[in-house]
């Protein structure tokens, strides 16, 4: 049930629609992921605005070959832009196969290559936001490590495989300000 209806909130939300159709011809495998979907749901819930509080749209792919270098997640994102050009959020496009090479600078811990786009999701920073959607065929599919019962219920739960209690803290009280209906577990 609540698989079916996170892709009906998806598929009714205009700007995901418009993102969808500008990603696809530009990566083989992606995932609109993150806040821009838990955010989705949690306006839904609340009964506002499909765009209130969404700061960025995340998406990500795994591209590990030769020459793959970050300057490309740069690219991509200005290809985005140009096709987006009065999108509402920011595009920020992240190549999960990269990430440890940034990790330690921003987050202070260093962190070992992922594998996969779904290995990347698995450590994201809530139960709530390890989340993310994609088409395939016409037809959605959407990975959720966690299940999606505390994205329906409002809770925002620690994923501490990787986050810091400081990180998820931060999150956690950013977002409670803007969705109050939210139940922060605590650390």
């Amino acid at each position: 049930m609540s698989e079916r209806r996170l892709i009906e909130i998806v598929d009714q939300h205009e700007d995901l629609q418009r993102l969808f159709e500008a990603a696809d011809p530009l990566f083989d495998d992606y995932y609109i992921a993150a806040g821009c979907i838990t955010q989705t749901v949690w306006n839904n819930l609340h009964g506002y605005d499909s765009t209130y509080g969404i700061k960025d749209a995340d998406i990500v792919y795994f591209h590990n070959g030769s020459g793959t270098t970050l300057d490309e997640e740069k690219e991509l994102e200005s290809k985005l832009e140009q096709k987006l050009k009065d999108f509402p959020f920011e595009i920020d496009v992240k190549n999960e196969a990269l990430v440890h090479l940034w990790y330690e600078k921003k987050f202070s811990q260093s962190i070992e290559p992922y594998m996969s786009l779904e290995d990347a999701i698995d450590t994201w920073p809530t139960t709530a936001s390890a989340i993310g959607v994609k088409k395939v065929g016409g037809r959605y599919e959407c990975y959720a490590p966690f299940g999606l019962d505390d994205l329906f219920s409002l809770i925002v739960r620690p994923n501490k495989r990787l986050v810091t209690e400081e990180v998820y803290r931060s999150k956690a009280e950013r977002w409670k300000e803007k969705w109050p209906q939210l139940t922060i577990v605590p650390w």
